[in-house]
């Protein structure tokens, strides 16, 4: 399915796959599970860059290197309201990030802004993410 849908897009940039292992490490590290359209997409490809070189949906590693720093670094700690409740996938390349909400689970699409803290949704899922994502010229589709 995920690959008929960026195959329109020729300059995106599709990866191998995933095993279900993979994914299933990463939702015991992080105590969630992960979306079933993330994982889905994950077991197609492992991550998706536009053509500007930005990753719209980051590879099964970088989820839970990122999400774990988000989480467990005094730094966010001290600085943000709690990441405990977001999965983050994918960023803009200017610090912004997209996020799932987890508790509760939600399926839309939102966005962290790195500079106010605020967290808004964009999109109602992940393939009108990707979509979106891939259809822009610029890293501020969202706005």
């Amino acid at each position: 399915m995920w690959r008929e849908i960026v195959e329109v897009f020729p300059s995106a940039e599709l990866r191998n796959p995933v095993t279900s292992d993979v994914l299933d490490r990463i939702e015991a590290a992080l105590g969630q599970s992960l979306p079933g359209d993330l994982r889905s997409f994950l077991l197609e490809s492992d991550g998706l860059a536009d053509e500007y070189g930005t990753d719209v949906i980051w590879s099964a590693e970088r989820i839970l290197s990122d999400n774990l720093a988000f989480r467990g670094e005094e730094q966010y700690r001290s600085l943000y309201m709690p990441f405990d409740s977001l999965v983050f996938f994918g960023d803009n390349g200017g610090g912004d990030q997209f996020a799932f909400v987890r508790q509760p689970e939600r399926n839309e699409v939102f966005v962290w802004d790195h500079e106010t803290d605020g967290r808004t949704l964009v999109a109602p899922s992940l393939e009108s993410y990707v979509r979106s994502a891939l259809e822009s010229d610029g890293e501020d589709w969202y706005r």
